[in-house]
């Protein structure tokens, strides 16, 4: 049923914001440049490898020394707004229909992470990883990654269809109120490092907010 509802849901999503779509992509295109959407390979369901896509919100502008500049250096004022607003987020609706991701679960972390989890926090990946999730309606980037992780592991332990229903409604709301954008004062969530420890901030190519 879970896998019906995403089916239709990307469907609809995708027919009806067709316009909203393609506009954002001509403003990310003429804000940002090229490409339009930014895609990293991510693990979803028990560690499977996909492609994640979802609208640029920064330039690549670097440094004299050609390293990347800090996330607030690179985050315009046009990708905060697709921040903000989720809008940047239109794009999975296509990983949905391939079956990469389902519109409710565990947001897709970096690769990187799948090492630093406890043996606890690794269920995160005994269901697909979703576009809004548990912890998108309860806090998002204002969460620390602890309190993110047993979210979403109360998710995996409670899951059904009228839970997802409830989410993607107060998702909507959440995407109103614009909450937990950020963390602190950082243009996204420090990365995470293992259990109890985080670094500074990093670039937002490489994590999602």
């Amino acid at each position: 049923m879970k896998r019906l509802v995403d089916i239709l849901g990307a469907l609809v999503g995708l027919l009806l914001l067709a316009p909203v779509i393609l506009f954002l992509a001509f403003l990310v295109r003429c804000k940002h440049g090229a490409p339009i959407c930014f895609r990293q390979t991510r693990p979803g369901r028990d560690g499977e490898l996909f492609e994640m896509i979802k609208f640029r919100t920064m330039t690549n502008e670097r440094s004299e020394n050609g390293e990347l500049l800090p996330d607030a250096d690179r985050l315009t004022s046009f990708g905060h707004f697709l921040r903000s607003t989720s809008l940047d987020e239109l794009p999975e609706l296509l990983n949905v229909l391939k079956g990469d991701m389902s519109l409710v679960g565990p947001r897709p972390l970096l690769m990187e992470y799948l090492s630093l989890y406890s043996e606890r926090q690794a269920h995160r990946h005994d269901v697909r990883p979703g576009i809004t999730g548990w912890a998108q309606i309860n806090g998002r980037n204002a969460l620390s990654w602890e309190e993110k992780f047993e979210l979403d592991l109360w998710y995996v332990e409670n899951r059904t269809l009228w839970i997802d229903i409830k989410i993607l409604f107060l998702t909507v709301w959440q995407v109103v109120k614009r909450d937990g954008i950020s963390h602190g004062e950082e243009a996204t969530m420090p990365r995470f490092v293992g259990a109890g420890e985080s670094l500074g901030p990093h670039e937002v190519s490489k994590e999602d907010s």
